[in-house]
This record gives C-alpha cells, structure tokens and sequence, in this order.
C-alpha cells in the first residue's frame, strides 16, 4: 500500500512582496503584465499581487491608480487566486478608519478582483481585525487570518497558540505566519507549527522573509510539521530581505511527499523575465537588501528595510543606517515591544530616525507616534515607557477600548470631502488612506498629465566637449591649496529648478546639483530675499534666528495653519509636514505675528530653510 502524496501548495510573491523588499516596491505594472499568461499558468495555490505598500507607492511614486493595476491584474490572472496583504483596521494606510470604511473598502477590493485577503493587525490585537475579516466571509472569499511573529521578552508561543485560536474561531479558512524580520529558527518553527497543528483545523500558511538567512531550512522544517501552504518569490527576486526562491524550494520537495507538482522549466521561463525586469530598478537597489543578522536584535522587516534605506540616500542620511538600526531597538522597547510591521515598523522606524537625526531623543514627536502611545493602533502586549507616553501626551488619558469604538462612520463624510475631484467609490477610499497624495494624483489624471519619478539610471556618457565660449567638462581647481580634477560625466532630470550633474572628483563618481540664482528671489509675501540668505537648493531664505520655523527632516508640506499678520503661541501648530510617510506637525518655537510664510501645501522642504518667519 502506497502513501498518497501530500501537495505542497506555493504562493508566489513576486508582484508584490519580492520587488517590496528588494526595490522599495518600484515595479510598474507595465513590467508585471506580459509576464501574467505565463504566471496564470504555473498553477500556484496564489499570487500576491496587492496590498502591503503598493498602494500608496502607486500614488505617490508611479502615478498608476491602484485600483486599474488590481483589475489589470485580475484580467491577466484569470484561473489563479489575487492575494492582497490588508492591515485589518488600517486597510492599507497609517491610521484606523470607522467601520463602514473598512467594509467599503473590502467589498471593493472583491470587486476590483481579490481573492485572497491575508488580513494582519501590526498589535495582534483581534479586536482589530473583525469587521475586516467579517466583511471578506460576508463577500465568500478566503479570509486567511495572520499573525505577526516576533520576539521579546513578553512574546511566548503560548501567546501564538491563543491568537491561532481567536482567528479561527472567527471563522478564518486559513492562518498565515507572518515572519516578516526573518525572526523564525528551524527549531522554533518546528515546534511552532506543531503546536498551531495541535490546536486548530483549518490549513497552515508560512511566510517567512530570508533576511537572516534561516527561511530556506524553517520553510523545510515547517512544511515537515504539517504547514499546508508556503510563500516563495521567483529567484530573480528573492533572497537577503525577500523569501526563498520558488524554484529552489519546488526542487527541494520533488519527488516526496510533499511535492508540489509545479513544472521547473516553466518557473524558469518566469525567471528569465524577471532577471531582465529586475536591472531596469537599478536605482532602487540597496546593500542593506542583502543577509543581515542583525534583523535578530533590530527585527527591522525585509519590505521596510529598502523603503528605509531609500528614504535615508533621499535626505543624505545614509550613513546613520546603523545608529538608527540601534535606536529602532531602543524605541521599540519603550513602545512596549510591537511586532515591527507596517504600520507600527514605520512609527517606530521614522521615530527612530527622528531621534537620531535632530540629535535628541523624542525631541520630535510625530502624530502617528502620539496615536500609538495613546492606545489608538491597539493594545500593547508590553509596558509602555510612562516618561515616553507622558512626554508625547502630556495631560491626556490613553484609551483602552477597541480604538475603532471612538469613530464615527466617515465614508459619507469623506465623500463630500473630497467632492468631484473623485470620480468612484474607489477614488473615496484612495483619498481616505493618502489625502494630499491622492489629490496631487486626480489633479495629474485629470490634465492627463502624470509624473512618475524617473527609472533612467544615471547617464554617464560624457557630453560632448566644450564649444568655445562654454563651460569645459574636464578641468583642474585649487581650494586652499589642494587641487583636484573634475570631469563632468553626464546630467539628469531637471526638478524644482535644479539641474544635477554627474561628475568625477578625482575617479571619484559624485552627484551635484545646480541652480543659478538671481539677486533678488521674490517671496509669497512679495518681499524679497537677500540671495546671500538663499537656503541651497531653495528659493526660501536660510534658517538663522530661533523664531524661525524650520522642518525637522526633508519632507513634504501636508498643512499650512497660518498666515501672515496671524497672531501664534510658543508651542501652537503652524504647519505639518510629511516625513517618512509619517506626519510630523511642526510648532511655533515663539510667541509672536506671523511676519512671512515661504511655503505652500505640497511643497518639499529642507532642515535648514526658514519655513515660517515669527515677529517675537
């Protein structure tokens, strides 16, 4: 008597978690498309294709609508489940929303063409994730329940165990093992499944990043515990911060008992369109993408290691990436250990950044960290620091109901909100999560006129030389005594008036930028600004004086408050600005009049421009 094989069942991450981790989630639906025939025919269990940072990336960087690449997707995808990643009660933004939006939201993803909703609280707080999970059984789709591994000193798998149970009694037809960090050990898994296997009925999903080099030997050890269901990237877009490579992990099970039954020559047909895909994101690739087992003491997880790492080279602060990773720690404990994923990764991670980029510790204290620290993302497992959470809320009571419980339904009023700059439903819920990233993207749809960030990698084909009278491409200087040979090797996009060039320092490939500058730069107020006070690479004049406003880190105007001849307390909020994804409000250092406002909404700003000038 034979054994009858037990199928492996695989879900293919890359058009969605691979080029997250790897490509800061850059990868254009024009590159995901000609592959689909071919991936729709593989025969995976899923294919996740949305959800996680897509969304707000397809606003903000891409200029695609997230919901043409869903029905895209579907279209192409026609005989394989679409997975999306849902953060229970954020959806896929950084606050919670009422009930009635998070519904909407559900049914119009189902609509739009998901199949699958892997539905996670960042807390693991369950209370969170019910109106979603209730919403997607309510629309007969597979409802995959979630928990976020992690560890610390108040995580046990007891704990883990629990939140199994509470999800299936929910009514969940499958629960996945989030490992987003990597975290999982093959001995750990082993037991871990095990136990899950013991406790509840319904099938075992894994997903397991490779940050720390461990995910290929846990995925072995978990499916030979019982797991039902693996997640894998094709391999031009897995490894260091993704996931195993399907192919690697469809070889490894042939021909036992739990082989999946997936064809090698048609995954490597995938593969090589993926290899060639791949160096079209040049610029999005990062070293700190790759193995790194420091994820065991700072937890960071692989899609937001990338996004970080991008977010640091954009403000010149890539070399902090350690003393961040550091501090990620340090705020995390006093958070009361979260599971470091989205959004609670990215509170911690840009409080972190705050911390060491303005030089004191909770000197900024962005909104979202407020939120948190008053109970408004859930409950924490551990004890937060009281000095933190008093120092954020200062006199105000943390909540300890379900956060949700505090709001009113929205959707109606989100809808007049935003008027008839929204042309659907889905236009609403766009604009409920990202609000000034979703108007910036309809007034683009509506001039047909959109702006993506550029792909070009840097053009380093030398221009040709110099006609007489221009300036030359290659010459000597001498600063102070020290001279140095200075090669222009090319130029890039032209934005807010700067022109970046490309040039050779001594062998040495550096980027600058050049503006030039007139005497007098008019102001909003219609004065004028000295050009010696010009703040580089700005129209606005340079900070000097402690009334001056100034933005903590680079960022982006999201609210003005005030305007001129307005009269302002030390402490009021004058302006936001949006750093990290993360709103950051921005305080009058003095009482006094508003004497001139250099900023508009929208606008990027810089640390050392003077924002907000305040007549003490």
């Amino acid at each position: 008597m034979t054994t009858p094989k037990k199928k492996l069942a695989i879900t293919e991450l890359a058009l969605r978690d691979g080029h997250q981790s790897l490509l800061a989630t850059r990868m254009r639906l024009d590159d995901m498309l000609p592959i689909c025939e071919k991936l729709d025919a593989i025969g995976y269990w899923s294919i996740e294709a949305w959800g996680g940072a897509t969304f707000d990336t397809c606003l903000r960087y891409l200029k695609e609508g997230p919901w043409v690449r869903l029905r895209e997707l579907k279209k192409e995808l026609p005989n394989t489940n679409i997975q999306m990643l849902l953060r229970g009660q954020n959806l896929l933004g950084y606050r919670h929303y009422a009930d009635d939006v998070v519904r909407k939201f559900v049914d119009m993803a189902v609509a739009n063409g998901v199949d699958v909703f892997r539905t996670f609280d960042a807390m693991n707080d369950l209370r969170n994730v019910r109106t979603a999970i209730s919403q997607v059984k309510a629309n007969n789709k597979i409802a995959e329940g979630t928990i976020c591994y992690t560890t610390s000193p108040v995580h046990s798998l007891e704990y883990f165990v629990d939140l199994a149970k509470g999800y299936e009694d929910m009514g969940c037809d499958t629960l996945a093992i989030k490992d987003m960090a990597g975290l999982l050990t093959p001995t750990v898994t082993k037991k871990l499944i095990t136990d899950l296997k013991a406790a509840v009925s319904i099938p075992l999903h894994l997903h397991a990043h490779s940050t720390s080099g461990l995910a290929e030997m846990v995925q072995w050890e978990a499916v030979h515990a019982g797991c039902d269901i693996i997640d894998t990237a094709i391999s031009p877009l897995s490894g260091g911060t993704s996931h195993p490579a399907t192919e690697s992990m469809v070889a490894a099970f042939a021909e036992t008992e739990f082989d999946t039954g997936l064809d090698l020559d048609a995954l490597q047909d995938v593969a090589a369109y993926f290899r060639d895909v791949r160096k079209k994101y040049a610029r999005f690739e990062s070293d700190v993408t790759r193995v790194d087992t420091r994820v065991f003491v700072n937890q960071i997880p692989g899609g937001m290691i990338s996004n970080l790492a991008n977010q640091l080279k954009e403000q010149g602060a890539l070399d902090k990436m350690d003393e961040v990773l550091d501090e990620i720690t340090n705020v995390r404990k006093d958070f009361g250990y979260p599971s470091l994923v989205t959004p609670t990764s990215q509170i911690v991670g840009t409080q972190a950044v705050l911390n060491v980029v303005s030089g004191k510790k909770y000197k900024v204290i962005t909104e979202e960290t407020k939120g948190y620290l008053k109970g408004m993302y859930g409950a924490a497992l551990g004890t937060i620091n009281p000095d933190v959470q008093k120092l954020a809320l200062g006199d105000e009571e943390p909540i300890t109901v379900r956060p949700a419980d505090l709001l009113p339904n929205e959707l109606d009023a989100l809808t007049r909100e935003v008027g008839d700059k929204a042309k659907s439903v889905e236009d609403v819920l766009s604009y409920a999560m990202f609000p000034s990233i979703a108007l910036e993207f309809f007034a683009e749809r509506e001039s047909g006129n959109f702006n993506p960030e550029p792909l070009d990698a840097v053009d380093t084909t030398a221009p040709a030389a110099a006609a007489p009278g221009l300036a030359p491409t290659e010459f000597n200087i001498t600063v102070h005594g020290e001279e140095y040979h200075i090669k222009i090797e090319g130029t890039g996009h032209v934005t807010d008036d700067l022109k970046p060039y490309y040039v050779k320092v001594d062998d040495v490939l550096e980027e600058v930028h050049v503006e030039t500058l007139t005497e007098v730069v008019p102001t909003l107020d219609g004065r004028g600004i000295d050009a010696g006070r010009a703040s580089k690479g700005s129209k606005r004049p340079k900070a000097r004086k402690d009334s001056d406003v100034t933005s903590p880190m680079p960022g982006r105007i999201v609210t003005v408050n005030v305007q001129v001849g307005d009269t302002v307390a030390a402490g009021d909020t004058v302006l936001t600005v949006e750093a990290m994804k993360m709103e950051n409000p921005v305080h009058a250092p003095v009482s006094g009049t508003i004497k001139a406002v250099y900023v508009s909404e929208s606008d990027n700003v810089n640390p050392d421009e003077c924002l907000i000038e305040i007549e003490a």
